[in-house]
This record gives C-alpha cells, structure tokens and sequence, in this order.
C-alpha cells in the first residue's frame, strides 16, 4: 500500500468517529471531503464519492497525517443554537480524535490497548469504541478470548512493552499473528495482540455465523456465555496444529466465554487466562483448555464464585426438563453410589437406574459412575442447589415482611454470599 493510500485509510478512520460523534451532539448532516472536494464519509450515505455541492453552516479544514480535506456541517433549519457555540463543540470533538490520532499507528498502539481493554473491566464504554474505531477494530460483533502461550516459541515470558523488546522476539510475535490471521482468512473477522508475558490474546468474533465453518449440528445452544464453545474449541484446536506445526515448538491455548458488552471482554479474558493456567497446571502443555473440559479442578482453582454457579448451570443444563434424572443423582449420590441400595430406595429395577445413568451420561457427557465426573455432578448438584434455596429464603423474608422484590436472571453473586469453599 502506498503512503497516499495509508493516509487516506487513516483519514477516514477519524472522519467516521469524527462525524459520529457531531450526529450524536448535534443531529447534524455532517460532510467530511479530501482535498478534491469529493465526500468521504457522511450522515448520509449516498453523499460519499460525490462533489459537495450544498448548503453549509460551518465548515473546518481537517487533517490527519499527510491527508488533508475539510469539515462541513449541512445548513440547520433550528436556530436553538448559535454558529458560535457550534463550532466551539466541533472543535472540541475534533480534537479529541485528533489527540488519539496523533499518535503513531503502530503495532504497539494497539497491543496497549488492548492489554488495557483487557486487564481492566471499568473502562467507559464510549471512550473505548472511540478509541477502537480509529484504530480500525470492530467491536460491533460478539466477541471471545482466545489465549495463546507461546513461552517456548518466545524463548522467554518477556515482561517489556513490544517496543522494547529485542527485534528475534518481535519477530516472533509477529509470525504469530500472521498465522493467526491467514488462519482465520478475514483480517476484520479477528483481533489480534501481545498482551506481555508470553501471551498473545485473539478477540475472536463469536457468533453462529463467524463459527460456521467449525460448527456442528449437534453442538448444545443453552446459555448464551457457554454457547458457541464447541465450535470455538474445534476453531482453537485445529490453529493450535497450525501454530505448533509452524513454529516446531510447544504451545497452549485457553479459551474464554462470551459475555456480553466492551466489559464481557476482560470477563472473557479472566475465563481464557483461569482455564490456561489450570489446565498447564493439572494437564502440561500442547492443548486447548476451557473451564468446563477441565472437570473438578475448574471447581476447585477458580476463586470467582459466580463463574462457579455458572459452570454448575452449565454442567446441568441438560438436565433441566428431566427432573426424574436429577432424583436419581440426589438419591445415587445419598446412597454413596450403589445400584442396589439406590434402585431400592427410588422403588425401580436395577435395568432402570442403569438405564436413566446411561442417559445421563449421554446428556451431559458426565458418567456418574465414574469417580471425576460423579464428583462434578455432585458439586454442581449442590452449588445449584444452595443458590436456590438462598434464593428461596430471601423470598419467604420479604414476603414476611411485605416486600415486593422483581426478580433478576442473574449469574452474578452480587445478592449471594457464599463461603468459598470450593477453592484452593
């Protein structure tokens, strides 16, 4: 691409956030041309690649870089505000882009920010897709972590911003990230960025449609933050054969939920980075892991309680309209796990239980009679089932007392306090 090009790109990722944001201010047409005349970008669409030719109240020279062009405000039937102030509430929007625009594009502008998009979940959200937009990332599609560890490759967990770093291990990084985009195909489907260490993080764009070419007929829907994951999975496992076939050494990837939002994205991260750490931890190297493949250590080294109860709903969400199924497992785990003393007390033959676990196997992929997964089950059994009878004597209290309380779907132990017991 030549320069001329560059700075066209550039100018039009600014024009966008800049006439945007004017819209939003002053419900104003707004015109942005080069320095032909010609519209670049518009409130109205079909304005772009035509000579301006209108009415105008304001116009203001504007340049970004090499390129240069012109603002232009259409003429405004309402008088309820002055030229004046107008172009003072311009200037003002103008300039905040252009503070973020100055800086120079490079990969590291973007490696901050989204390190830093990341690692915090406070961040205003206006500011964030501003920022986002005139680095040229779309955050307008569902999106999840992927976490790739690539220590070995890196020769080192490096602790530099990428700048700093030598140029064998920028390098590196960098070949990463080719692969990661060739692999995906379309450049505008993934985001990718060193985010420090030896961490690599792939916003991934999440939906049915951006994981088409990985999905399956069979994969579960359920809720929406565990959706998706198998296709998810498939997509991580096949570009982890592709990176470790690329780079001849070993590597690890942790997959995040969805969630959803700007914030949902350190949430997702906070997932992706658990179920790494985990599953280096308990299974080595050279395998994608996600917190609900990673059985009861994902009960045990997780300290966010919410993430628990949400794994458990998950766990058991197959189970939701066969209450029979859910009997049987409060029964088989109260008879610690003998067919025989458990047909006896459901008043079934033993052929039926053994058949209602087969099924229960086949739902969940958890087999009760193995000692992991019946460990799973049962945990999850009882952290639903304390977050339901919690839930039920907040109720009888403010019926008792003569309140009224709308009730939230939530996974979040904001109103639950819980003893953490489940962690290490």
């Amino acid at each position: 691409m030549t320069r001329e090009g560059a700075a066209l790109i550039r100018f039009k990722r600014v024009a966008q956030v800049i006439v945007q944001q004017i819209q939003e201010v002053l419900n104003a047409r707004v015109f942005v041309v080069d320095d032909r005349a010609i519209v670049v970008v518009s409130t109205e669409n079909e304005a772009v690649g035509h000579c301006f030719d209108a009415p105008s109240n304001l116009r203001l020279p504007l340049q970004v870089g090499y390129q240069r062009g012109e603002l232009i405000l259409g003429h405004l039937e309402s008088d309820e505000i002055s030229l004046r102030l107008m172009q003072v509430l311009v200037e003002l929007v103008i300039a905040q882009a252009m503070s973020i625009s100055d800086q120079p594009f490079q990969p590291e502008l973007k490696n901050k920010f989204i390190h830093d998009l990341l690692r915090s979940a406070s961040r205003n959200e206006s500011e964030v897709l501003r920022e986002a937009q005139i680095l040229g990332l779309d955050f307008t599609r569902p999106r999840a972590v992927i976490l790739i560890d690539a220590a070995e490759y890196l020769l080192s967990c490096p602790t530099k911003p990428f700048e700093m770093l030598d140029a064998q291990t920028q390098r590196r990084i960098q070949v990463i990230i080719e692969s990661i985009v060739k692999f995906f195909h379309l450049p505008n489907d993934t985001i990718c960025a060193y985010i420090g260490g030896s961490e690599i993080a792939v916003l991934k764009a999440s939906s049915t449609q951006d994981l088409k070419a990985w999905a399956d007929q069979k994969d579960p829907a359920g809720n929406p933050s565990w959706a998706n994951l198998a296709a998810l999975k498939r997509a991580s496992t096949a570009l982890l054969n592709q990176l470790r076939s690329q780079t001849g050494t070993n590597l690890s990837i942790g997959i995040g939920r969805y969630h959803p939002g700007i914030q949902g994205l350190a949430r997702s991260y906070q997932d992706a980075q658990a179920a790494l750490s985990l599953g280096h931890h308990f299974s080595g190297e050279n395998q994608v892991y996600c917190l609900d493949d990673l059985g009861v250590a994902a009960f045990v080294g997780i300290s966010d309680e919410s993430t628990k109860i949400d794994l458990a709903k998950h766990l058991l969400s197959p189970l939701d309209q066969e209450p029979e199924l859910i009997d049987t497992l409060e029964v088989f785990f109260t008879e610690n796990c003998y067919p025989s003393s458990t047909a006896g007390k459901l008043s079934i033959h033993r052929n039926t239980l053994s058949y209602r676990l087969d099924k229960i196997t086949s739902l969940t992929g958890l087999n009760p009679r193995l000692f992991d997964d019946a460990i799973q089950i049962r945990l999850a059994l009882l952290l639903r089932s304390f977050v339901d009878s919690h839930s039920e004597s907040l109720a009888v209290r403010d019926r008792k007392l003569g309140i009224c309380t709308i009730p939230e779907r939530t996974n979040s132990l904001h109103l639950v306090q819980m003893p953490n017991v489940f962690s290490l």
